[in-house]
């Protein structure tokens, strides 16, 4: 039986490497992998309010738009200010479910990743945005101009109608964080 054996380890081994090459959805569905799994370190303190790192893993709350980008929740906040109390054992704020918007008076982190030839939809949300292009081009197309970015450009998006789109070869990375604010009073918002 050790051919067996090894001939079982070497296949679960290429399982493995297969599984590793894949995103996987909430309900199980593969999606082939596009982008680097993001690394997410998570600081906080010990009982002895020692600081330290108390998660340090890869993001694993993705989601795939109907446009093709991935979207990697990193964490969230469910009010300002924050609760960052003082314990190894909080919360894993990255592991919601959420919508586009972030919580009521709260904050959204995440990265997403728009592969080429991607194209949004036009929306708009009741937040204040800031994004970091962290590789790659897009374009953000408003109601009356487009903004082309590169990778180390930063945008502060004040509620704006807008669109992100793809028209390069290679995938664009960006960061989001998402901070509820007042509303506008126009159109309908994502939630």
């Amino acid at each position: 039986m050790p051919g067996l054996r090894t001939a079982c380890v070497v296949a679960l081994a290429a399982v493995a490497a297969l599984a590793a090459s894949y995103e996987w959805s909430g309900v199980g569905m593969a999606q082939e992998r596009t982008s680097p799994a993001v690394r997410r370190v998570i600081t906080g303190h010990d009982a002895g309010k020692v600081a330290k790192a108390i998660m340090d893993s890869p993001a694993t709350n993705s989601r795939r738009g109907a446009s093709g980008s991935t979207s990697t929740l990193i964490w969230t906040t469910d009010g300002a200010p924050a609760d960052i109390a003082v314990g190894e054992k909080v919360e894993d704020m990255g592991a919601r479910k959420l919508g586009t918007a972030p919580p009521r008076n709260g904050s959204r982190f995440v990265v997403i990743d728009y592969p080429p030839g991607n194209k949004g939809d036009m929306h708009r949300t009741d937040t204040i945005d800031y994004v970091i292009v962290l590789s790659g081009e897009i374009d953000m197309e408003m109601d009356a101009s487009t903004v082309k970015l590169k990778a180390g450009d930063v945008l502060v998006q004040r509620g704006t109608h807008h669109a992100w789109h793809n028209r390069g070869t290679v995938p664009a990375r960006l960061a989001f964080v998402l901070i509820d604010a007042k509303p506008l009073g126009i159109g309908h918002p994502r939630q």
